[in-house]
C-alpha cells in the first residue's frame, strides 16, 4: 500500500521536514482512481526543522520509495547496460517514482518508456558515473547517495531537476550544472570538494549542502539570491566571505571548521537576514568572549548552536559592546600615538643624521680646502673652488629637499612614562620652560636625552635642576659626547646617582678611563652606578690616583682672579680661607683642621676643572674680539690726541721768544707817557660800567 505521504528529499520523517521541496503523492484503494499530486511549496514560515543540518547522517532504512518485486534488470546482448523492465501494475501504482535502492548498481541502467518520471533514487548501489538518464527530462528529483561517482555529469537534459542528491560520494569538482537553473537543493555533502565553484547561475537554489568536504574558505557565493540554508559543517574552514551577499540567507552552519576569530567571518555581520548559525567544534568556541562577540556583531540571530538566545543574553551582549567599543578606542588611541611616537623619533632620528652628515662634510670640506691651499697656494682661484660646488652642491640640496619633506611632521617629542621623562630633538629643551605640576615634577627621577646635542643639555641643566628636583639618573643617547671635559658640567646639578651613556652617538665611551673620570669629577654626588654597574670603593680610589694630580695641576696653574671667576659663592668662601691660611705656621694648625682643608682643597682643585660649549666659547671670543677692537680705538685716540698736544708744545716753544719780545715791546711803548696811559685806563673803566 502506498503511504499518503511521501517522504521527503531530507531523507527524514515528512512530520519533521518541510524544506521547501514539497512532494506529495495522494492514491486511493482503487488503482483505477490514482491521483498523483506535487507540490513545489516555497513558503518556510512552518520549517519545523533543519533540511540537511545533521550532513544527512540519517537512518536510510525508511527512505523514500519501495524496491518492488515487479522490478527486472535484464541484461542485453546489444548493450554492456541492464534494462530495467517494470510490470505494468508497478507502472500504475509508481507511475511517477522509481527506486533501485541497494541493487548493487555499477552503472545506471537503461530506463525506456519511463518519461514521465519526476522520482528516481539509486542510494546504496556502487554507480562511477551519471548515465542513461538523459531521456528523463521530467525529473524532478535525482537522489545517488551513497555511490561511487566522481564527476558531476549527465544532468544537462534535466532542466525541470528541483532535488539533486549526491552527497557520499567521490565528487572532487563542482561542475556541470549550468543548465540546472531550476534546481532548489543541492546535497554534495561527504565528498572530496576543495572549493565552492560554478554554481553563481544557480539563482534559485534554497539549500546547499557541502558538509564533510575539503573547503578550507568560503567564498564565490555571488548568484546565490534564493539560498536560505548552507551546511558547511566539518571541514577544514578558516575563514568565509560572500556570505553577507545571500539576501535570503537564514540557516549558516560552520561547527567543527578552524574558525579561530571573529575577523575571519566579519562579513556575518553585514548579513541583515541571517538568524540560525552555528560555531560549536571550532576554536573560536572555546574563547571566553566567543558568545558575546557574536551577539554584539550579530543583533539579528535568533538562535545560536542551535539554542535559542534569550533577552537576557542580548542584553549583556550589548553591556559588554558597549564596554568592548570603549576599549577599542582607547586602544586605537593607543595605537595612534604609539605610531605618531614611531613615526616622531623616526623623523628626529632622520634629521639628527643629517645634521651630524652635514657637520662631517662641513669638517671635511674646510680639511680638504686647507690640505689644497697649503699644497698649491697659487690654485686656489681656480679648479679647487670649482671642484668642491660641484660635489657638495647636490648633497646640499638632497638634505635641504630632506629637510623640507620631514617639516610635516614633529621635529621633537616629550614623553612622560612612570617616572621617566624622555627628550627626544634639540626642540624638546624647550618643555623645561613649561608649568610643570608639582606632582609630576617630584615624580620624575630618570631623565634621558635622545638625539640632542650634548652642548645644548648643558644650557638646560639650571633648569634641570630647579624643575625636577628628585632627578637622579641622567640618560645620553646620540648626543655628541666625545670628550672628557664634558663630564663636567654635570656637577652643577644637586644630584646624580646614576649616569647612562648608551655607545651609540657617544665616542666618548671608547675611552677606556672615562669611567674613572666620570667619578672624579663627580665624586661628590657619590654615584651608584654607571652604565648599570654598580660603583665600588675601590672605583673611587682608582679615580683619585688616575685625576687627583690633574685637578691639582689645573688649579695651581690658574691665577686667582681666575679661580675667583669660576667658583661659586660657597666655593669662593672656602678658596679665601686657603689663602688666608696660606703662609701660617704647621703647628698653628691642629690635625683636624688640616684633613678638613684637604678634602676642602681637593673639592676646590676638582671645580677649577670645568667646560665651556662651543657656542658659548664662540660668544666668548666674540666679546673678547669686540673688547680688543674698542681698547684699540681708544688707545688710537689717545695717541692722536697726544700726538697732537705734542705738536702744538713744540710749535709753541719755536714761536715763544719772538712772542715774549712783542708782549715786552707792547708793554714798553704803552707804559711810556703815564698821563695818557692812566686816561686810557679811566676810560675804558668808564665804558665798562
Amino acid at each position: 500500500m502506498i503511504p499518503g505521504k511521501y517522504r521527503s528529499v531530507s531523507g527524514r520523517a515528512a512530520n519533521n521536514v518541510n524544506c521547501g521541496l514539497h512532494l506529495v503523492i495522494q492514491t486511493s484503494s482503487l488503482p483505477e482512481k490514482n491521483k498523483v499530486e506535487f507540490k513545489l511549496s516555497k513558503d518556510t514560515s512552518s520549517f519545523p526543522g533543519r533540511l540537511l543540518q545533521h550532513d544527512l547522517e540519517r537512518n536510510y532504512s525508511s527512505r523514500q520509495g519501495i524496491v518492488s518485486d515487479h522490478i527486472n534488470l535484464v541484461s542485453s546482448s546489444l548493450s554492456s547496460f541492464p534494462i530495467l523492465q517494470r510490470s505494468s501494475e508497478e507502472k500504475i501504482l509508481y507511475s511517477d517514482r522509481l527506486s533501485l535502492e541497494r541493487q548493487k548498481l555499477t552503472v545506471c541502467p537503461i530506463i525506456n518508456g519511463e518519461d514521465h518520471l519526476r522520482l528516481l533514487n539509486f542510494q546504496h548501489n556502487f554507480i562511477t558515473r551519471i548515465q542513461n538518464i538523459s531521456n528523463l527530462q521530467k525529473l524532478i528529483s535525482l537522489d545517488l547517495y551513497d555511490n561511487q561517482i566522481e564527476e558531476i555529469s549527465g544532468l544537462s537534459t534535466l532542466r525541470c531537476l528541483r532535488v539533486l542528491l549526491l552527497g557520499k560520494n567521490r565528487i572532487k569538482k563542482i561542475s556541470n550544472l549550468e543548465n540546472l537553473k531550476s534546481l532548489d537543493v543541492l546535497d554534495l555533502h561527504g565528498n572530496q570538494i576543495t572549493k565552492i565553484e560554478n554554481i553563481n547561475h544557480l539563482c534559485e537554489l534554497r539549500v546547499l549542502n557541502l558538509a564533510r568536504n575539503f573547503l578550507s574558505h568560503v567564498d564565490n557565493l555571488n548568484g546565490l539570491d534564493s539560498l536560505t540554508e548552507l551546511n558547511l559543517r566539518h571541514n577544514q574552514i578558516t575563514f568565509v566571505r560572500d556570505v553577507d551577499n545571500l539576501p535570503c540567507l537564514q540557516h549558516l552552519f560552520l561547527s567543527f571548521n578552524n574558525i579561530s576569530s571573529f575577523d575571519s567571518v566579519s562579513c556575518l555581520a553585514d548579513s541583515s537576514s541571517l538568524s540560525d548559525i552555528t560555531f560549536d567544534g571550532n576554536p573560536i568556541a572555546q574563547e571566553s568572549w566567543y558568545k558575546h562577540t557574536v551577539l554584539q556583531n550579530m543583533m539579528q540571530l535568533r538562535q545560536l548552536d542551535m539554542k535559542r538566545i534569550t533577552e537576557e543574553e542580548r542584553r549583556m551582549a550589548s553591556v559588554l559592546a558597549k564596554k568592548e567599543e570603549e576599549k577599542k578606542r582607547e586602544s586605537h588611541k593607543q595605537s595612534l600615538l604609539k605610531e605618531k611616537k614611531r613615526l616622531t623619533i623616526n623623523n628626529v632620528a632622520r634629521q639628527w643624521d643629517l645634521q651630524q652628515q652635514r657637520v662631517a662634510n662641513i669638517a671635511t670640506n674646510e680639511d680638504r680646502k686647507d690640505s689644497d691651499s697649503a699644497q698649491d697656494p697659487c690654485q686656489i682661484d681656480g679648479s679647487t673652488l670649482s671642484a668642491f660646488p660641484e660635489e657638495t652642491g647636490p648633497l646640499d640640496s638632497g638634505l635641504n629637499n630632506a629637510l623640507q619633506g620631514l617639516s610635516v611632521i614633529d621635529t621633537y617629542l616629550v614623553e612622560v612614562d612612570g617616572d621617566t621623562l624622555s627628550l627626544y630633538g634639540s626642540g624638546a629643551l624647550e618643555s623645561l620652560d613649561r608649568n610643570w605640576s608639582v606632582q609630576t615634577a617630584g615624580m620624575i627621577t630618570t631623565v634621558s636625552f635622545t638625539f640632542i646635542e650634548f652642548d645644548e643639555i648643558v644650557h638646560v641643566l639650571p633648569k634641570l635642576k630647579i624643575k625636577f628636583p628628585n632627578s637622579l639618573h641622567l640618560k645620553f643617547k646620540e648626543t655628541n659626547l666625545v670628550m672628557l671635559q664634558q663630564f663636567n658640567a654635570l656637577a652643577q646639578l644637586r644630584r646624580v646617582d646614576q649616569l647612562t651613556i648608551d655607545p651609540q652617538g657617544n665616542p666618548v665611551v671608547n675611552f677606556t678611563l672615562w669611567k674613572y673620570y666620570v667619578l672624579f669629577r663627580l665624586s661628590h654626588f657619590s654615584m651608584q652606578k654607571i652604565n648599570g654597574t654598580e660603583v665600588t670603593q675601590n672605583d673611587m680610589i682608582m679615580a683619585e690616583r688616575l685625576f687627583g694630580i690633574l685637578a691639582h695641576v689645573a688649579s695651581s696653574e690658574l691665577p686667582q682672579y681666575r679661580l675667583i671667576s669660576i667658583l661659586g659663592d660657597a666655593r669662593k668662601k672656602q678658596f679665601r680661607y686657603l689663602l688666608e691660611s696660606k703662609g701660617k705656621k704647621p703647628g698653628i694648625i691642629n690635625e683636624e683642621n688640616n684633613d678638613s682643608k684637604r678634602l676642602v682643597g681637593e673639592n676646590t682643585n676638582r671645580a677649577t676643572l670645568n667646560y665651556t660649549t662651543r657656542d658659548f666659547y664662540n660668544e666668548k671670543l666674540e666679546e673678547i674680539k669686540e673688547k680688543k677692537k674698542f681698547c684699540k680705538m681708544y688707545i688710537e685716540d689717545l695717541v692722536k690726541e697726544a700726538t697732537e698736544i705734542n705738536m702744538k708744545n713744540e710749535a709753541l716753544q719755536k714761536l715763544w721768544p719772538q712772542m715774549f719780545i712783542e708782549l715786552v715791546r707792547d708793554a714798553v711803548i704803552e707804559i711810556r707817557n703815564k698821563n695818557s696811559y692812566m686816561k686810557l685806563c679811566l676810560q675804558q673803566i668808564t665804558d665798562q660800567k
